[in-house]
């Protein structure tokens, strides 16, 4: 690993909050990568796998055509740094595009 992509990886700190539609107790877990660390379950893993995406928290082009599938009521809020850059990012499962754009980091979104 260079010595940037060390450093850009070192800078990823998350905050995610997994909750169901109604359900009054929502789940809580921070992720540190380079060390791997936090509350996240299989935190290394997690790591691995966000350091392979580019975009992992984009939201979906405006004007995308979705296929109108229902996907469940959870929803996922992401906040914190990613590769040294901002994240604010909420997920959900309301259409097909909402779903795929989920199931990309479904491993920071372990099942309630």
């Amino acid at each position: 690993m260079s010595v940037l992509a060390a450093i850009l990886v070192a800078s990823t700190s998350l905050q995610i909050t997994v909750s169901s539609t109604g359900d009054l107790m929502a789940r809580k877990y921070t992720l540190r990568c380079n060390p791997s660390g936090g509350t996240l379950p299989r935190r290394a893993d997690a790591c691995r796998r966000l350091t392979r995406l580019r975009t992992p928290f984009a939201a979906t082009p405006k004007g995308t055509v979705c296929s109108e599938i229902y996907g469940g009521p959870r929803v996922a809020y992401v906040r914190g740094r990613f590769k040294g850059r901002s994240v604010s990012a909420t997920f959900n499962r309301r259409d097909g595009c909402a779903i795929a754009r989920w199931d990309r980091v479904r491993f920071l979104f372990p099942p309630t």
